[in-house]
């Protein structure tokens, strides 16, 4: 998916030949301190941030070229950290918004009563602005106009952070369900170690803008991997 990619602010280099891969129906969790590159990684997935060099594949496509909303129609959906929902528009028009991305397929109501049923507390006001909404509310919200096109690959940015146990639960549930049930890919970001040995299938280390440790969740060593997490 990710190979020898590099990234430079200036000169100041962020990603130094980094390379990774999730397997069609796994959960891959890359971790590291704040400010290691994992969101500048993810932003190049996306077709946010244009590599200094490498590749970017998806479905055997070199995508590398390929603007965001061309990645968005091909199957990819983000949740960037920080939700990004748009907080003058209604929970309702934001699900529609969603829709946008989906190229060829019906739209409709169906769609958006899925992520009503998926999450419930959105259904109780649909008209209510969301930036009026909890954080815990405005990360559902932008989950579901992710979901509501039902990518193929999900890419979620620190989707925990700040957020109640109670949604923290929901979101391990729903990542596992995702997974399980649908058959869909998830490339994680991710500081919370507990949370990630629960829901991945792999994890990826980062350190300096460099992968410094990966292996399958179980056989990798936590107790070192807290060392790299450590503030």
């Amino acid at each position: 998916m990710v190979e020898s990619i590099s990234v430079a602010y200036g000169q100041s280099r962020i990603l130094s030949d980094v390379s990774l891969d999730v397997p069609d129906g796994s959960v891959v969790c890359l971790m590291g301190r704040n400010g290691v590159g994992k969101t500048t990684l993810m932003k190049c997935v996306m077709g946010i941030l244009k590599a200094g060099s490498g590749k970017v594949t998806y479905q055997q496509d070199n995508m590398t070229a390929w603007p965001s909303y061309r990645r968005a129609r091909a199957g990819i959906g983000y949740v960037p950290q920080g939700r990004h929902i748009f907080p003058f528009l209604s929970i309702y028009e934001n699900l529609l918004m969603g829709l946008e991305a989906i190229n060829g397929k019906n739209r409709g109501m169906d769609s958006v009563e899925e992520m009503y049923v998926l999450f419930p507390a959105l259904k109780v006001n649909p008209a209510k602005l969301a930036g009026t909404l909890s954080g815990g509310q405005q990360q559902q919200l932008a989950l579901a106009r992710v979901l509501i096109r039902q990518p193929e690959l999900l890419l979620l940015d620190e989707p925990t952070e700040g957020l109640q146990p109670s949604i923290v639960q929901e979101i391990e549930d729903l990542i596992i369900s995702l997974r399980e049930r649908q058959g869909t890919s998830v490339l994680l970001v991710e500081q919370s170690l507990d949370f990630a040995m629960t829901v991945a299938d792999h994890c990826f280390l980062m350190e300096k803008g460099e992968i410094v440790l990966e292996g399958p969740t179980g056989t990798l060593d936590q107790n070192l991997m807290r060392q790299y997490l450590s503030v």
